[in-house]
């Protein structure tokens, strides 16, 4: 054995942090769901350009102010209780506002007013709204590009390596898609498209380095005599040995685009950036100790299957 860790001995404990952290997902998820942004369920996002600083509780009672004028001018069933009210990132005068309803558009130019009185005429508003309808479809549709995009992958590795290398693939992939989701679960962080964004790009990364590590295994096996289970796993850690730095370096240097991006990025890829950095750790985690295991325990056990096959029909 001429590798420097035993990679699959340790197996089950790689299995159990998984599973446990698949599990506390899955409790999250069945208690608190997601935290949905406007772009997948009904709801207005404004952001008011106010160019000086602010606090949210002028925000807030600036939107009551509103809704009380509205009112007055006989516009109905306004209601400017917002949900969310955030800076823009770094830009300190702009305060981003979310409702968890669609707001009238007759409202904005009574909003707009309120906020002048109070912060000068150069105060603006930008607003962006989805109702219940588009914001399923957004949700559908994210929905097929993931189970598409998995289909793809599973027929394309069974391809150009086989059956087992892409169902693994598979599992891999879904455990760091999951993971994130899990933890932007617990956390209550929004979800929007940039999240969705951020799912596909750890999708097409986590392959990438899965796949890698199959095709060193791929090629150590034409170089070995393969005959049983033991012989398998030895493949796998001398392969996972050999791509080790590779995996590591290459995990760490787009870790640190991602980092960069999640520290001096704005507001709009905070969340984006989250979900980059932590699907990158758990891309690189899952192609090293959940891929190539799982292949190794499957392939084993069919091979000693072959093996003592003829001995059971005699």
């Amino acid at each position: 054995m001429n590798y420097k860790f035993d990679f699959y001995k340790y197996r089950k404990i790689y299995f159990i942090i998984s599973g446990v952290i698949m599990l506390l997902g899955i409790v999250s998820l069945l208690i608190f769901g997601l935290n949905l942004g406007v772009d997948f369920k009904s709801g207005t996002r404004i952001e008011i350009n106010i160019e000086q600083n602010f606090v949210e509780k002028d925000i807030r009672s600036l939107l009551k102010d509103a809704e009380t004028a509205a009112k007055e001018q006989g516009i109905k069933d306004v209601d400017l209780t917002p949900s969310i009210v955030r800076q823009a990132g770094n830009k300190n005068g702009i305060a981003v506002v979310r409702f968890d309803q669609t707001i009238n558009s007759d409202v904005l130019p009574v909003i707009k007013e309120v906020f002048r009185s109070k912060y000068g005429e150069q105060v603006d508003l930008i607003e962006s709204k989805v109702d219940p309808t588009i914001g399923r479809e957004l949700a559908r549709k994210a929905f097929y590009a993931v189970l598409w995009a998995s289909l793809g992958i599973i027929i394309y590795v069974s391809i150009r390596f086989e059956f087992r290398f892409g169902v693994t693939a598979i599992i891999a992939l879904f455990h760091d898609a999951f993971f994130v989701i899990a933890i932007f679960s617990l956390l209550r962080l929004e979800v929007d498209l940039t999240f969705i964004a951020a799912i596909l790009t750890i999708v097409g990364y986590s392959i990438n380095d899965t796949i890698v590590i199959f095709d060193r295994i791929r090629e150590n096996m034409k170089l070995n005599k393969v005959k049983r289970a033991r012989d398998i796993e030895n493949i796998v850690n001398i392969s996972l040995n050999q791509t080790l730095a590779r995996s590591i370096n290459t995990s760490l240097t787009v870790l640190f685009t991602a980092l960069a991006l999640f520290i001096l990025g704005g507001e709009g890829i905070k969340n984006f950036s989250l979900a980059l950095v932590l699907g990158l750790i758990s891309g690189a985690y899952s192609s090293i100790f959940i891929a190539a295991p799982i292949w190794a325990l499957w392939k084993g056990k069919d091979l000693d299957k072959k093996k003592f096959k003829p001995q059971i029909e005699s």
